[in-house]
């Protein structure tokens, strides 16, 4: 029912409750939900996944070899996130001895591009496998490092600004990533997986961190690109980005995104009242930093606007767009979804 339920959503047909999934890492919650530790029992997050009526599961994969086996990546270190500390990593490295070195980069040639019929295979058979394993989710095909994660991943924050000043030599960087991207999506749009994320974390919390008309040059018109190469495949195309970026939404939707992933800090109201009826939106008011030190009536008030607005948009599904990490109690999260689970029928 739920696989059905999503695909309904995707195929903007409103299916009878709102669509939903989550982004979580709150072992703890798993736990209460459960019964069991997802770090001891592999069958914890199916069971979740169950619990909670998850109908998307959010999946990518960059290919079977990290760039870090194949060439030169910075390591900018690691906060605590997980339960209990044990994703901290204080250990901070960058290859790139001056912005010149980065000007120079090429990222095709730095990490290859893997032989497209076994890389096919390959992405064939995780999306079967972990279809196969979720028969009651969708599990999506994707790309995490299309373009500027892919910055990010191998020159850190220090050295892509700095080399993103010089404008015209960076957006020849940039025309590589594209190039290495483009090669893995067209072996993702050999493979059966109807839905694909493409995850590009363009901005930050604060908005553009690139002047807006280098993106509408040297960013988008790449993603349409990439994009043609998946439509012509058959496959719904959602984008996701972490931060906020309401004032390039128009820009997603004309690049030819199916829909949209996204945080509380870009205006559901906008996106709602622009493309609520034509795409698909995977987000909400939810806020993990309510879930977290707000009450229950502000948990309440967040999902009670979002469902105000979201039950007249076919494609609606719901999630706390900023994660539930491991510090949001366990309590406000079981509520969060009983609230919500009560509520969602249209």
């Amino acid at each position: 029912m739920s696989y059905t339920i999503g695909m309904e959503a995707i195929r903007l047909q409103s299916p009878e409750r709102l669509a939903h999934t989550e982004y979580c890492s709150n072992y703890a919650l798993v736990r209460a939900v459960t019964g069991k530790d997802p770090r001891e029992d592999a069958d914890a997050w199916r069971r979740f996944y169950e619990a909670w009526q998850i109908d998307l599961l959010w999946v990518t994969n960059d290919g079977p070899l990290p760039w870090s086996q194949r060439g030169r990546v910075t390591d900018m270190g690691h906060a605590e996130f997980l339960e209990g500390g044990v994703d901290r990593r204080d250990h901070v490295y960058c290859p790139f001895k001056d912005v010149e070195e980065v000007l120079c980069f090429d990222a095709v040639e730095e990490y290859g591009l893997p032989d497209m019929g076994e890389l096919a295979a390959y992405y064939e058979h995780f999306y079967r496998r972990g279809q196969t394993e979720h028969p009651n989710q969708i599990f999506t095909a994707g790309y995490y490092k299309t373009i500027v994660s892919g910055a990010i991943e191998a020159f850190g924050w220090e050295m892509l600004l700095e080399a993103a000043a010089d404008r015209q030599r960076f957006d020849k960087v940039l025309e590589s990533f594209y190039r290495l991207s483009l090669h893995h999506y067209q072996a993702w749009a050999k493979t059966s997986a109807p839905v694909f994320i493409c995850h590009d974390d363009m901005v930050w919390s604060e908005g553009a961190f690139m002047h807006p008309d280098f993106y509408r040059s040297a960013v988008f018109p790449r993603y349409a690109r990439l994009w043609q190469v998946l439509h012509e495949a058959g496959k719904v195309v959602l984008f996701c980005s972490d931060g906020t970026w309401t004032q390039f939404v128009d820009d997603i939707a004309q690049a030819g995104a199916d829909g949209f992933i996204f945080e509380p800090t870009t205006s559901l109201d906008y996106v709602v009242e622009r493309y609520g009826k034509t795409h698909v939106i995977v987000s909400s008011k939810v806020d993990a930093r309510t879930l977290t030190f707000g009450t229950r009536e502000q948990i309440q008030h967040e999902v009670d606007e979002t469902l105000r607005i979201a039950k007249g948009c076919p494609g609606f599904i719901f999630a706390v767009g900023n994660h539930i990490p491991s510090n949001v109690p366990v309590d406000n999260a079981l509520f969060y979804f009983e609230y919500l689970s009560e509520n969602w029928w249209r």
